[in-house]
This record gives C-alpha cells, structure tokens and sequence, in this order.
C-alpha cells in the first residue's frame, strides 16, 4: 500500500537520526503544499503511538503583504479531522528595507522568522519542515554547482539564535511517492498562487537531478549515501534564509 511504504520511509528516517524524543513539542510548518499535508498526516499518526510521546500542532503563516491565496477552512478541516490544532500566523515585510532582496527570499526570509518566534512563545521545542530526499538531494546539487560546497540541509539542526530544532522526519521519503499520495488522497492545491512565483534555480537543477536518475537509477542512493558519510549535511547558511533561493 502506498501510504504504508511512505509511512515506512517516514519511520526510518525519524529512527535514524534521533528526530523525536519524549516529551517533544513540535509544530509542523504548514504551508498547505502536498509535502506539509502529508507531513501533517505522518505526525498526527505518529502523535498517537505511545512511546517516545510526542505532542504536535500545525501553523499556517500568511504573508499579508502578498497577493496569494490558500484555503484556510479546508486546512482547518484537514487538521481537526487529524486532531491537531491549527494556528494561523500573520506577517508582513518591507521590501523597501533590503532593495537588492527579492519578494520571494524576503517573503521566505519573515515567514520562516514568523515561525521560529512563534514557536518558541508557545512552549515548542522543535518545528517539523516537509522537505523530502529529493529536496536534500537537490540542494547537494545546488550548493556544489552555485556555492561550491559539499553540504545540504541536515535531518535534524539546532538553531543557533534560537532554542529550537528543525527537524524534517520525511528526509527518506521520496517525492514522487507524495505526489501520488497527494492524488490519490484529494490533495487540495493553492486556491490562488503567487503571483511572483518564477523559474528559479531550484527548479532548473530539479531537472538535473531527474536527468541523473535517468542515467542511472542508483544516483539518490549513491548521492545519499557519501552525504550521510560527509559531517557537512548540515550547512548553517541554508537555514537562514528561504528554502528556495
């Protein structure tokens, strides 16, 4: 079954890099996205096994200065149907401040900001992202191509201004699992999406990435397998700013 092989990935991963412990608060950043509503659905069900105990609850942040639109009874609905409790975050940013920032990675920037202070004045110790393998894999490509590093966003990271963790429990899940997932379970999309939405170089090396796997059908495993050899999975710059530069 198809949620039971995600479910499978999705366990390994949290049992493999020590990302849930008892007592643990997380909220799961919810951005309405196919990968945060699977996450949700992931951490809800595991919320309900007993050992290590976790409690989970959702935020949704809405950036009030951009003209986008998501729909927020049904993420309500889905969250409630979950049992987990939903919170709607507002933000805003002045892009008058940083001229040479775009709206994307200044949205980003204050929307993930928006997260961490929220988290931390409601009692969370750790905040669950939807980043998936290939996402991991992708930004490997990205910063040895743009920034020339050998590093990639880490399963689990200490933040260092802020008493959090940034934990992503679907870093073994691969995406075109979510995708049909997503399908099959009625996913619903963005009612309305930004309007400032363009190609940017994630989405080109996306296309890399796929070309290799096409190449050879072993590239994830092998790329993974030296990242998790390597001691820069985690790269402290990828976390400052938005996911998608």
């Amino acid at each position: 079954m198809l949620e039971d092989k995600i479910r499978k990935q999705f366990n390994k991963g949290c049992v493999d890099y020590g990302l849930l412990q008892d007592g643990d608060r997380i909220l799961i950043a919810l951005s309405g996205g196919k990968d945060s509503l699977a996450l949700t659905r992931l951490m809800a069900q595991r919320a309900r096994i007993f050992k290590p105990q976790i409690q989970v609850e959702a935020a949704h942040v809405i950036m009030d200065n951009i003209p986008y639109e998501t729909d927020r009874s049904y993420l309500q609905q889905f969250c409630e149907q979950l049992g987990v409790k939903l919170h709607i975050i507002h933000s805003q940013f002045n892009e008058s401040t940083d001229p040479r920032k775009t709206k994307c990675f200044l949205c980003a920037w204050n929307r993930r900001h928006a997260l961490f202070q929220f988290a931390m004045e409601h009692g969370f110790n750790k905040i669950a992202l939807g980043h998936h393998m290939d996402d991991i894999l992708i930004t490997l490509l990205m910063n040895m191509t743009f920034l020339g590093q050998f590093s990639s966003m880490a399963p689990a990271l200490k933040l260092e201004h802020f008493p959090l963790t940034l934990i992503r429990p679907m870093c073994l899940v691969h995406e075109s699992l979510l995708q049909k997932l997503a399908q099959e379970l009625g996913f619903q999309k963005q009612k309305v999406a930004c309007p400032y939405e363009e190609e940017t170089r994630r989405s080109s090396m996306a296309q890399v990435f796929h070309e290799l796997e096409q190449i050879n059908p072993e590239a994830r495993y092998n790329l993974w397998r030296i990242l998790a050899q390597s001691t820069t999975m985690d790269s402290p710059v990828r976390y400052d700013g938005p996911s998608n530069p």
